[in-house]
């Protein structure tokens, strides 16, 4: 009896059916894949920044950390092509702006200016809601401002040795006023404190303006602040002038000598204000940004704007800015153990 035929390879059969299903399936998926992949690259292509970029900064309007961030957000607008928004977030002793960086959308449209109590909250801080290192992007540091150490007229001193002398003559008698624990004008006079062996009260405030009133107004006795505030009740006679606190004098007071030179040898403190993003942005939102913010601050007309805050322009690389904090963060944690600074 004859055999029925079987399908050849290559007939016309189901099998044929099933590789043409398969065929056609397997052109949908590569079209798919090619369009994902081409969408990928378009998106990695795409010029940054592509929207407005936020610019958190910690501290009240009119500060001077306020108005060098201005200064270069301006700048950077124009460099940009984007509107850069300052979006004023003081308070927590800096931990709510510091946390709205971290947690913003890394994409390179968010930074903000921290300064030098973000390298001293984790040691006196617990429980951070962030990493003061992992968390963030560094790039660039502006300036590096000086502090300066005024007295009330009320106080008979107008040196930096004599102004010890008489603090050590009343142990308790004199008062500071800054703006909250672990700024620079805080940590400057618990430093002098220190060095110096006095007892000075401290008096905290919940901004440089307020302090800076009282103290014209003679209802505290000292503090340390940035030049910009301070300057123009020196020149009125409301304040006293006694020294810089950095290492080298204020471009914005050229004649007001240092602790180091007055008496207090290697007395160095002062404050910084650097641009941070959240980790891990684009290393295209980051290479124009390092590449453009050093060069704002560095810009021959606004490094002379800055000086006359009493700023010293920096304008460093992310490279440079990262391995800088991470040697402040060595030099601050002696600084607070020295004060004694303790975590709470």
């Amino acid at each position: 009896m004859p055999q029925p035929k079987r399908p050849q390879p290559g007939g016309t059969g189901s099998d044929c059916r099933h590789r043409g299903v398969r065929a056609l399936l397997g052109g949908v998926l590569a079209a798919v894949l090619g369009a994902a992949g081409l969408d990928a690259q378009a998106q990695q292509a795409a010029p940054y920044p592509t929207r407005a970029l936020r610019w958190i900064v910690a501290v009240p309007p009119g500060s001077t950390n306020d108005l060098i961030s201005r200064l270069v957000a301006q700048r950077l607008s124009e460099a940009l092509a984007q509107p850069v928004l300052v979006d004023n977030r003081p308070g927590g002793a800096f931990v709510i702006a510091t946390e709205i960086i971290a947690r913003a959308a890394p994409d390179g449209h968010t930074v903000g200016t921290l300064l030098t109590p973000h390298v001293v909250n984790p040691y006196v801080m617990k429980n951070l809601p962030y990493d003061t290192l992992r968390d963030f992007t560094p790039v660039s540091n502006m300036v590096i401002v000086p502090g300066l150490l005024v007295v009330h007229p009320s106080v008979p001193a107008t040196t930096l040795k004599e102004l010890i002398a008489y603090a050590k003559s009343r142990p308790g008698a004199l008062n500071y006023g800054a703006p909250g624990p672990l700024t620079s004008g805080h940590l400057s006079i618990e430093m002098l404190k220190v060095m110096a062996g006095i007892d000075v009260a401290y008096i905290p405030y919940k901004g440089g303006a307020p302090a800076i009133a009282d103290l014209a107004g003679g209802n505290i006795q000292m503090l340390v602040a940035g030049p910009p505030g301070l300057m123009p009740h020196v020149k009125a006679g409301r304040m006293r002038a006694i020294a810089t606190t950095a290492a080298r004098r204020s471009p914005g007071t050229p004649d007001i000598p240092t602790f180091s030179e007055s008496g207090l040898a290697g007395y160095d403190t002062y404050e910084w204000y650097g641009v941070f993003a959240p980790a891990n942005i684009p290393a295209a939102a980051l290479d124009r940004l390092g590449r453009e913010i050093p060069r704002i601050v560095r810009d021959p007309e606004l490094a002379d704007k800055l000086n006359a805050q009493g700023a010293l322009p920096v304008g460093d690389s992310p490279a440079e800015f990262a391995a800088f904090i991470r040697r402040e963060m060595q030099v601050w944690g002696k600084v607070a153990r020295q004060v004694g600074l303790r975590p709470n």
